[in-house]
């Protein structure tokens, strides 16, 4: 095998799902958790929130210094940090959870941008879309197992279950970690400190300036409260579904994401133009998707199981459309500190979707919360559309049309 299916990518992978099966563990146990101790939704979506809230801050920061010092250097100091946050979480309560939270999200930012970028730079254009969604596939593949194996740990009543499987991940990663290489990983350059950060704070304003950069990102927010909600609250919801199981929607969801992502991987667009109707579509799922969630309660599980499936194909589909069209459109100079703001827009969505519908659900219900949701989704509809095919080169200054 060559290209993105190549043993030095496969590797990678495999550590990505590696890295990922603690947070398939913790999106079950933190909610649960907050909930016998009397906790509210917003305090709830308020500890998930901060996990990719943390993570987004720190996302541009960490495309500059991988920029800077190069992918691999930078994911072997991360997953000390990440392995200290997971065993922070046995060791405390709620209060000790939002500190590992906020370590977890930092490690996050610099483990996820190290894989991607260094994936992006090291493939062919031919096969950035492949590396992306391959990447973004493994991500997911411990959402099958990992829900149904929190929600035993959390019925077992025992502890020390947790413990173990905490402690465990941290250092099967760390040691899988430690020894992952990037063929074709280039030495990074070494430019002037000041003008690098002076070029990294001046990217900001293409958030708002490039309309690429725009267009993708607002789609990414907005996409990305309706999974949070979901992450945050599913748990708790299904509790009220006469016939609904938050596991069995989990890992439809993320088998689904799996699924779709490896069954569509070739077709996802790498050929740096704009396909409005793909994008729509997508959108429309997304929509759907949330709709069917929240109208459960009165539908029954039928509709809720159909949500997860809607879900999770939206979620196969959209983030590496839009990751691959901007690695073609974006500017190569900063291009990895733009990539790293849009990614931070997914990573603000999914902590708005905890703590901003957290309060939804307090003054209202989790059913309203989730129509509001799909009202959401449906409005990037419009926001999708575009007549044009290709709106700007690869190598085109940023922000101008040409």
């Amino acid at each position: 095998m060559s290209g993105a299916l190549s043993w030095p990518f496969l590797r990678l992978y495999v550590l990505t799902l590696l890295y990922f099966s603690a947070n398939s563990i913790l999106n079950v146990i933190i909610p649960l958790r907050g909930e016998s101790l009397g906790a509210s939704n917003t305090t709830v979506g308020f500890i998930m929130g901060a996990y990719l809230f943390t993570t987004m801050f720190f996302r541009p920061w960490a495309g500059h210094m991988i920029q800077k010092h190069g992918p691999i250097r930078v994911l072997r100091m991360i997953l000390m940090i990440n392995g200290f946050a997971l065993i922070l979480y046995t060791l405390t309560g709620l209060g000790g959870f939002l500190v590992a939270r906020i370590l977890q999200g930092v490690s996050t930012a610099f483990f996820s941008m190290a894989l991607q970028i260094g994936i992006i730079d090291a493939l062919p254009e031919k096969d950035r879309s492949q590396g992306i969604s391959l990447y973004s596939l493994f991500s997911y593949i411990p959402g099958i197992i990992g829900p149904l194996l929190a929600l035993g740990i959390w019925q077992s009543g025992d502890t020390n279950y947790f413990t173990a499987a905490m402690v465990a991940i941290a250092l099967i990663t760390g040691v899988f970690g430690f020894s992952a290489k990037m063929d074709k990983e280039a030495a990074p350059p070494v430019p002037d400190p000041a003008e690098q950060r002076a070029s990294m704070f001046k990217s900001f304003g293409q958030l708002v300036q490039n309309p690429h950069l725009f267009k993708c990102s607002v789609l990414m927010l907005v996409a990305s409260i309706v999974f949070g909600a979901v992450t945050a609250f599913i748990p708790l919801y299904a509790a009220q579904l006469k016939s609904g199981h938050a596991g069995i929607y989990l890992m439809l969801q993320a088998g689904t994401v799996v699924l779709a992502r490896f069954a569509l991987r070739k077709k996802i667009p790498s050929d740096g133009k704009w396909h409005s109707s793909f994008i729509m579509g997508t959108m429309l799922l997304l929509a759907a998707a949330a709709e069917c969630v929240g109208f459960s309660m009165t539908g029954g599980a039928i509709f809720f199981y159909a949500g997860a499936v809607l879900m999770g194909t939206a979620q196969a589909l959209l983030y590496p459309t839009l990751t691959t069209y901007l690695t073609f459109v974006l500017p190569q100079a900063n291009r990895n500190v733009l990539i790293g703001l849009f990614i931070a827009m997914a990573d603000l969505g999914v902590s708005l979707g905890g703590v901003v519908m957290g309060p939804v659900a307090d003054i209202s219900s989790y059913s309203l919360m989730y129509t509001v949701c799909a009202i959401l989704g449906a409005s990037m509809i419009v926001v999708a559309y575009d007549r044009g095919k290709r709106l700007s080169g690869p190598n085109e200054e940023a922000g101008l049309p040409k």
